[in-house]
């Protein structure tokens, strides 16, 4: 039977529904008796089939000598449900569960020759698509449970079985927790720690939508500089070393460590991000860390922090060359020892974090001035890859050009034929301080004045009063602040803010503008 490729915006989609499902009944399996606990797994199935358009859910459990024993099912309406005899003598998928081995096939048919039985009842009673986790409880198998198609074959992902085995642990956990009530701490603890993995999880995959939602920007180009970073990306991805991505702002350092992430085992898992500038550094250490309640003077609630969200994934730390040299101590202990302790308490946890950095500073430099650990750069700089400033890629600013086109053409509700060859030259011809953001501010203010099915794009302005360029320093710096400043309204702060743009703290630009005497054209420095 042919199937239909994947459609991945449909998978994502899927996937998101499943988390919030999972985080809804891992709250709810908290509170469970051992008086409600058979109504509440056969409701959890009968949620999980439909949400993920399955026809039937079926839980046996080991009981001695009668073998698997199915003690919770739940169908569709109108399937034929499987007997008790239908679980026996099964010898390949009893070995293989016995082991704590996952079964998932997307055909009956892909079973192994040496599964002769188990395609027997599986053909006997419809079935198409078959996904079994063993039930355990402290590491040893007390059942299994199954999920599957009677009426479409289907694949399934990887982020799918692995959200599906953090379910049936909890399962597992929550039977072993009502068997002997309150003798389980073990359990209930474990419990709540899934279900704390999974709502943590979740958030992030949120924000991950609205930012495949928001913005649409890809790696578009096709120049030797661009080929040769996606070259070290993929090189790199299947490892677990550090990256350190070193390149000016707006050259799409996120949009790299995105890919190598999503290239790498770990894709399965969200990519949970830190920017290390935007956070004061009164709170940085409580963000990567975390805290306990009362851990400082308003400290309310106890914080899980990034390190923790980010077990078993990536945790990428944007611009690490701000962060503060005490929290850059505590940073690099926990990158050698892989365990973090969270502020007020004294108990370590274990973290498996792969680590992506990115920087547009000059970290050596940063070194000789003491402001950044020789120890902490070594660390990091396993692997590093140079982004391209885009000055270095005009090959790729035409693409660039009509991508961005393209996405505001879609969100202004305007139709572009074509664009102006004479704009195209002269964007190639710019430098780009601010790379592809400023490039991309560029198109959208052209997008907003257009009028007409033929679009004309200025370059920003970079000339002076003067009939004659000025080369003192003083006077080019000048001026280049007033064209970043008059591209973004004199806007300082803020996302895309002039600071943004020019890799500076606000409060330095500030004092720039002041000692270089900048102002809006016509204003006083005091108005």
């Amino acid at each position: 039977m042919n199937r239909p490729p994947p459609d991945p915006h449909a998978e994502f989609e899927e996937r998101l529904r499943f988390e919030m499902l999972l985080t809804e009944l891992s709250a709810r399996f908290v509170s469970v008796t051992s008086q409600s606990i058979d109504g509440e797994i056969v409701e959890a199935q009968r949620q999980i089939v439909e949400a993920l358009d399955l026809d039937r859910s079926v839980l046996g459990q080991l009981q001695g000598d009668a073998g698997f024993v199915i003690t919770h099912s739940w169908y569709r309406r109108g399937l034929e449900t499987l007997p008790p005899s239908a679980v026996k003598n099964l010898p390949w998928w009893a070995s293989i569960i016995a082991r704590g081995e996952v079964v998932c096939v997307a055909r009956i048919d892909d079973l192994p020759e040496e599964a002769v039985r188990e395609k027997e009842v599986g053909r006997r009673f419809g079935l198409l698509s078959n996904a079994t986790f063993p039930l355990k409880v402290g590491g040893k198998v007390i059942g299994a449970m199954s999920f599957g198609t009677m009426h479409r074959e289907r694949d399934w992902p990887a982020a799918i079985v692995s959200r599906l085995q953090l379910f049936v642990e909890m399962i597992g956990s929550t039977i072993a927790r009502t068997r002997a009530e309150g003798a389980t701490r073990e359990a209930l603890d474990e419990v709540r720690r899934l279900r704390d993995q999974l709502q943590r999880e979740n958030l992030y995959l949120q924000q991950e939508v609205k930012a495949v939602r928001g913005h649409h920007l890809g790696l578009v180009g096709q120049s030797a500089a661009l080929r040769h970073v996606l070259e070290q990306v993929e090189q790199v991805a299947a490892t677990n070393s550090s990256v350190l991505l070193i390149g000016e702002t707006g050259t799409g350092k996120e949009l790299i460590a995105s890919a190598i992430h999503e290239l790498s085992p770990r894709a399965s898992r969200p990519m949970v991000r830190v920017s290390c500038v935007a956070i004061p550094e009164t709170l940085i250490e409580s963000e990567l860390f975390g805290r306990e309640k009362g851990a400082y003077t308003g400290a309310l609630s106890r914080q899980v922090g990034r390190f923790e969200v980010a077990h078993g994934s990536t945790l990428f730390l944007d611009e690490v060359g701000e962060l503060p040299l005490e929290v850059q101590a505590k940073l690099l202990r926990v990158l050698e020892e892989k365990r973090v302790e969270r502020l007020g308490s004294p108990k370590s946890i274990t973290v498996d974090v792969r680590i992506i950095a990115a920087t547009n500073r000059d970290l050596e430099k940063a070194i000789r001035e003491r402001r950044f650990r020789d120890d902490l750069y070594y660390r990091l700089n396993v692997f590093p890859i140079r982004m391209p400033p885009l000055r270095d890629r005009p090959d790729d600013i035409p693409l660039l050009i009509q991508s961005f086109v393209n996405e505001f053409a879609k969100s202004f509700g305007k139709c572009i034929e074509s664009i102006d060859k004479e704009s195209i030259d002269a964007l190639q011809r710019y430098t780009w301080p601010g790379n592809i953001r400023e490039l991309r501010n560029t198109v959208e203010r052209a997008m907003i004045l257009a009028s007409g099915p033929r679009l004309f794009i200025s370059p920003p302005s970079v000339s002076s009063n003067d009939e004659t360029a000025s080369l003192l320093l003083s006077d080019t710096k000048r001026e280049h602040l007033r064209s970043v400043l008059e591209m973004t309204g004199w806007r300082v702060r803020g996302k895309d803010g002039a600071a943004e743009i020019l890799g500076l703290k606000p409060t330095t630009l500030d004092s720039m503008m002041i000692r270089l005497g900048i102002t809006p054209k016509g204003k006083r420095r005091d108005e």
